[in-house]
């Protein structure tokens, strides 16, 4: 190929590069993901170009024009797309709710097993109150009182309860993500077993007509953490199940494949976690009305069901724009594991 026609083919290339670049430069916070992950292509894309200027074409200013504009790419990249503002952003915005839904179903599976351990406790206790004490502890069960619930308010110190609080839950949902590691059979206990608990308290509490009372206390807060921990517990599913059914690859790197992507789910499950534990530190044992902490539950219900949709709203655009070739199909592909990758890497990665 000559020089013309070599310039003449990938000139557009060049030209779009510049002009992103330009962005980049003088407008830095108007960036978008998709524009970063398009700066990426245009930049392996130059810098190809570069290694076959340099080749074929040695003594041509060519090279020299195709070399300044990768080192300025080179540099847009360090400074902006490895950030971990930028990365962990597009990925609470669109990669988290990508990975839930495609693990809906282990996430329903597990949502399957804690309502069939709340049904058991619920019959067990409804048929005999005493089976309460063969459930919990004795300590726990003792404690258990129906008419104390939503007194002394004056008492508890929000924010010790809202640490403490939000520390056990993921404390039980990391235990129900790491038990994958048993083919799943702990994962399935752990959800088995706080499902009884819940159901053995709702029987507790409706054989004392204080089942009202009881649920504004348990969902303000519940219905966000019960969905971190139904997405562990399915991360913790799948992983068992690829120990099972590797499929066409060996065990261990399914293993490993299958942690690698769990956890990524386990690391969107945090916020979840913070947000339901200052609920239940600051909300839940406060002296707001009933009705209140019922309107409060319904309005974390509609945030989550925002959240996914926007999430699912952002995978779909993502897609399209995959599709039309304004984010390049190599960087679309990547897992969601790159997101903690360093600088770096990029130079580590073929162009």
């Amino acid at each position: 190929m000559n020089i013309q026609r070599f310039i003449r083919e990938h000139k557009p290339v060049w030209t779009e590069l510049d002009g992103l670049l330009a962005l980049f430069e003088k407008k830095r916070r108007t960036v978008q993901a998709p524009q970063v992950d398009r700066l990426t292509f245009l930049y392996r894309t130059a810098s190809a170009h570069l290694a076959y200027a340099q080749t074929y074409y040695p003594g041509d200013e060519i090279g020299l024009y195709l070399n300044q504009l990768v080192a300025r790419a080179h540099h847009a990249l360090h400074a902006e797309q490895w950030k971990t503002s930028h990365r962990l952003g597009d990925f609470f915005k669109r990669r988290f709710i990508g990975y839930v839904l495609e693990r809906r179903r282990f996430i329903a599976l597990a949502f399957l097993l804690f309502m069939v351990g709340a049904l058991s406790g619920f019959a067990a206790v409804w048929q005999d109150p005493l089976n309460l004490y063969a459930l919990v502890s004795p300590e726990i069960a003792d404690g258990i009182n129906p008419d104390a619930v939503g007194k002394n308010h004056g008492e508890v110190q929000s924010a010790v309860m809202s640490t403490s609080i939000m520390t056990n839950n993921i404390r039980v949902a990391v235990l129900a993500f790491v038990s994958g590691i048993t083919f799943g059979l702990l994962t399935v206990y752990v959800l088995f077993y706080n499902g009884i608990l819940i159901g053995a308290l709702t029987a507790v509490f409706w054989q004392s007509g204080k089942s009202y009372v009881f649920w504004a206390y348990i969902l303000p807060h519940g219905v966000i953490e019960l969905t971190a921990i139904f997405i562990a517990g399915g991360s913790g599913l799948y992983m068992g199940y690829r120990m099972i059914n590797p499929g066409p690859y060996t065990r261990k790197y399914m293993l490993l494949r299958s942690v690698k992507e769990s956890a990524l789910l386990m690391v969107g499950t945090i916020p979840l976690f913070v947000i339901a534990g200052m609920i239940e530190g600051y909300i839940t044992p406060s002296g707001l009305s009933l009705e209140t902490k019922y309107i409060v539950a319904g309005a974390t219900l509609i945030a989550l069901a925002l959240y996914i949709a926007y999430g699912r709203l952002n995978e779909r655009r993502h897609t399209r724009l995959t599709a039309e070739g304004a984010v390049p199909k190599d960087e679309a592909g990547t897992t969601t594991a790159d997101l903690f990758s360093s600088p770096a890497s990029i130079s580590n990665r073929s162009i």
